[in-house]
């Protein structure tokens, strides 16, 4: 599928950064009487399809929910499957990525993970580290308000340790988040109809566009993603300020 071309006159250039909340796994698999876990190992494909996809449309990083830290909540064998499934994925999947030269980056808290995954994150992210095509960033463990937390906290701990000094501004807020020295989040896509950012990149979503689409997430894939970044291209993004108006003429 080519990349859609040029909106309305004016229009925003394609996001070269799109944020993606991989919503209805469930609900995928319950209208089809399926176990949940289905849904979820059919959102793996989707993931797939829209990784190769994204930069035929322009896009230099995709950033996808993938288990937040409210997460742990879920039944238990729940959780366990979706361990699983990260599991297989890297097993599947590192080494084309790493041959594609997609560099692979997880957000989130690295503390509370089981050892196993914690280790096949820090293989994912050092196989793929000289890698520069294509970002691929993975929030595991995440969630906005805790990465937040802990970028103040971070803050503090310089302030303690003499390596910082002054007040918390924003920029030194932002490189204290799990996100910092990745590029500006374009647009965020959530699936499934839902209308909520469900604690993923608050800080970061400050002038992001945002686009819910009515697709559960394991039929996602090119179609659904160009469709989203169609609606991109045709925002009027002022950042809180104002489109230069053009002059009147006079007579």
């Amino acid at each position: 599928m080519t990349a859609p071309t040029a909106g309305l006159p004016g229009a925003a250039e394609g996001p070269k950064h799109v944020a993606l909340i991989m919503d209805g796994n469930g609900r995928w698999a319950q209208a089809r009487g399926l176990p949940r876990a289905m849904g979820h190992r059919e959102g793996v494909q989707a993931l797939k399809r829209t990784v190769q996809a994204a930069p035929s449309f322009g896009v230099e990083c995709l950033t996808v929910f993938g288990f937040s830290t409210e997460n742990w909540r879920r039944p238990a064998e729940e959780v366990s499957d979706l361990m699983g499934l990260v599991r297989s994925y890297v097993a599947s999947d590192l080494n084309r990525l790493a041959r594609e030269g997609v560099r692979v980056r997880v957000l989130g808290r690295r503390t509370g993970l089981p050892a196993d995954i914690a280790a096949i994150v820090d293989r994912a992210e050092a196989q793929t580290a000289h890698n520069s095509r294509f970002l691929l960033q993975v929030a595991f463990n995440y969630g906005g308000q805790a990465d937040i937390v802990d970028a103040a906290q971070r803050h503090i701990d310089k302030i303690l340790a003499g390596e910082a000094t002054g007040p918390l501004d924003e920029a030194a807020l932002s490189a204290g988040l799990s996100t910092a020295g990745g590029p500006p989040v374009d647009l965020i896509v959530r699936t499934s109809g839902e209308q909520r950012l469900s604690n993923f990149l608050l800080w970061e979503a400050a002038y992001a566009e945002m686009v819910f689409q009515n697709v559960l997430w394991p039929d996602y894939g090119a179609g659904p993603l160009g469709e989203a970044v169609e609606q991109y291209r045709n925002r009027d993004r002022r950042f809180g300020g104002l489109m230069p108006q053009p002059a009147l003429a006079t007579g």
